[in-house]
This record gives structure tokens, sequence and C-alpha cells, in this order.
């Protein structure tokens, strides 16, 4: 078993904010315009981050980071309100400034076929040539040739 201490002891992830990353954005964060007193907003992006970069379910997101449901609303928000954008907007700033961003493109030359049904196909309320199978049903073929 683990000692008390150790199993009380709040222990932050491997890859959440560092003290340097976060100084960099916290002067953009919004402030609380309700009554009420917001979660951290550190431990809210740390949670929003794990989950981005894991793919979990938002309801498996470490208790650490606070309830999911204030994680993901909080991340609704900040992108509807233009947060996000402005934080990106202002660290590829800074990087740029110091000469640390290395633009790269990549250019994926994969092939991504059509479904065979998909290369003239008939669609509704445009006719078929003339002569092909799809012109008309074999029926009426033969009963026009019958007439002949």
């Amino acid at each position: 078993m683990f000692p008390a201490a150790v199993a009380c002891r709040s222990v932050a992830g491997r890859d959440d904010l560092t003290d340097e990353q976060w100084d960099l954005i916290e002067p953009l964060m919004p402030s609380s315009g309700r009554g009420g007193q917001w979660r951290n907003h550190r431990q809210v992006i740390d949670g929003i981050l794990w989950q981005l970069r894991t793919g979990a379910p938002w309801r498996d997101v470490p208790e650490r980071y606070g309830p999911w449901k204030t994680l993901h609303e909080r991340l609704r928000r900040w992108t509807a309100g233009g947060t996000w954008d402005r934080i990106l907007e202002h660290v590829q700033t800074l990087q740029a400034d110091a000469g640390s961003i290395e633009w790269v493109f990549s250019i994926d030359s994969s092939v991504v076929r059509a479904h065979q049904h998909s290369a003239g196909a008939r669609k509704k309320g445009h006719p078929g040539r003339p002569g092909s199978r799809t012109s008309s049903s074999p029926t009426r073929r033969w009963a026009a040739r019958a007439a002949d």
C-alpha cells in the first residue's frame, strides 16, 4: 500500500502545462464574468489537453482535472468566444519573433477511390442515354421491338 502522504498528494501529469507555458497564456484567460468562482483555468486546460491528446471519452478524464462536464463546457465556451484563437495567435507571434517556428508543409499523395457505383450512376430527374441499359427497362424495349 502507498503511504497516506503519497496517496493524497496532487501530482501533475507529465504532459501538463509547464510554469513557463502557463505564464505565456495566463493573461489571455477570460475573467469570471459571472457571480460564482470558476475552477482553476490551468487545471481545466490541462484536462482539456489530456482529453484531446488521448482521444478518450470525456467521462474518462482523470478526476485531478475536475468534473468532465466542466472541462467540456469550458472548451465549448472558449471555442465559441475565440479564446483558443487568441491563445494560438499570441503563442505563434511570440515564437515567430523568437525564430522558434519552423513551418513544415506535408502533402498527402494517397489516393481515395470512389465507390464503383459513383461513376455514372443515374441521378433522379436525369434520363439515361439512348441505347444504354438504364434508358428504359428491358420490358419496354422488347415491347417496342415487337410493335415494329
